[in-house]
């Protein structure tokens, strides 16, 4: 019960900490461009978990290989270009909305993983991708007679595709050292960003503004993972992802807290329909699969000799909240007299 207690106190300050992300960057961004944002952030995870990989060197699971390469550039490239979409949808749109469609990530998994890995996706999670897309829908619509999507809104959907993908490329190497890659994806991704950031010719910030930005991206983005994976430890992936999805509210209530947004009818109805969605993910993740194996006995007489027959078949069903498997027997005696 103990275990348990610290297993959710772990899960809701990872959700905690990567909600301040947006509200907080948001503040930051009136004096640091976006792509140093996204570098800065990406090497405050980085410094901050490489050292308490430092401290922990052994967490019991293998170190990264020369063959998970091409997962780790993948990993790389793409966490590059999420964070600078992220931060300039930030900056051109308002921080509750581009926190609302954060939530998209989840839908963008899914299909990546249903297109590149041939995952099943359950009737209930299609569900759930609907509403959510639907909820983006909403949020993204930029008013007037004709149809249109705001630039932030369209920046913070690439910023969820790409992170829908690099998940995909993360779930590859899922079984290897978590310190290890959080510190390679966190350096590397920074450095890309830095590197593109000089390029485009961004104006490099005030040193008063870069602690905070590298502050920031250990918090929200070390610190969350570093508490997601304590939390994982106890109540496994499935029952901490569902604490983890309150992440984006967190942060939508932050944002009209901090930065004081004004809250539209959108706003609302869009906030509602994915409330709805993410409990539809949530349920579908708890659903744990179990197989109920029957084996049928028959005996019967036949030329005066008893005859034993054994069937065994099993099925499989859903059950919610982590039922474990578990095996029952049924015997029926059928007696059968020829003369």
């Amino acid at each position: 019960m103990k275990n348990n207690l610290k297993a959710v106190i772990y899960a809701m300050a990872a959700a905690l900490f990567y909600a301040l992300n947006i509200p907080l960057s948001k503040l930051l961004l009136g004096n640091v461009e976006p792509v140093f944002m996204a570098a800065f952030l990406y090497f405050g995870a980085g410094l901050g978990v490489g050292i308490i990989y430092m401290l922990n060197r052994d967490d019991g699971h293998k170190k990264l290989a020369k063959s998970d390469l091409p997962y780790v550039i993948g990993m790389i490239l793409l966490d590059s270009m999420a964070p600078i979409f992220l931060m300039a949808g930030v900056k051109s749109g308002t921080s509750s909305g581009a926190a609302l469609i954060g939530n998209f990530e989840i839908a963008a998994t899914a299909l990546f993983a249903m297109m590149l890995f041939h995952e099943k996706i359950s009737v209930l999670l299609w569900l759930a991708i609907g509403l959510i897309t639907l909820s983006g829908l909403i949020i993204s619509y930029d008013g007037g007679e004709i149809w249109l999507f705001s630039r932030g809104s369209l920046l913070v959907a690439a910023a969820t595709l790409c992170w829908g993908l690099e998940n995909n490329c993360t779930r590859n190497i899922s079984d290897k050292n978590t310190y290890q890659i959080v510190t390679v994806k966190g350096i590397f991704s920074g450095l890309c960003s830095l590197v593109t950031a000089f390029l485009i010719r961004e104006r490099v910030p005030d040193l008063i503004y870069i602690f905070p930005a590298l502050l920031l991206g250990f918090v929200a983005y070390g610190l969350s993972i570093f508490t997601y994976i304590r939390a994982q430890e106890y109540i496994g992936a499935a029952k901490t992802s569902a604490y983890y999805a309150a992440a984006p509210f967190i942060s939508a209530v932050l944002s009209f807290l901090i930065l004081n947004e004004a809250v539209s009818a959108n706003y609302i109805a869009a906030f509602l329909i994915m409330l709805t969605g993410t409990v539809l993910v949530i349920c579908d993740t708890m659903r744990q699969s179990h197989s109920h194996e029957h084996s049928h006995v028959f005996f019967h007489v036949h030329g005066g000799v008893l005859h034993t027959h054994v069937i065994s078949h099993a099925h499989k069903h859903n059950h919610y909240f982590n039922i474990n498997q578990h095996k029952h027997k049924h015997t029926l005696k059928e007696m059968e007299s020829y003369l």
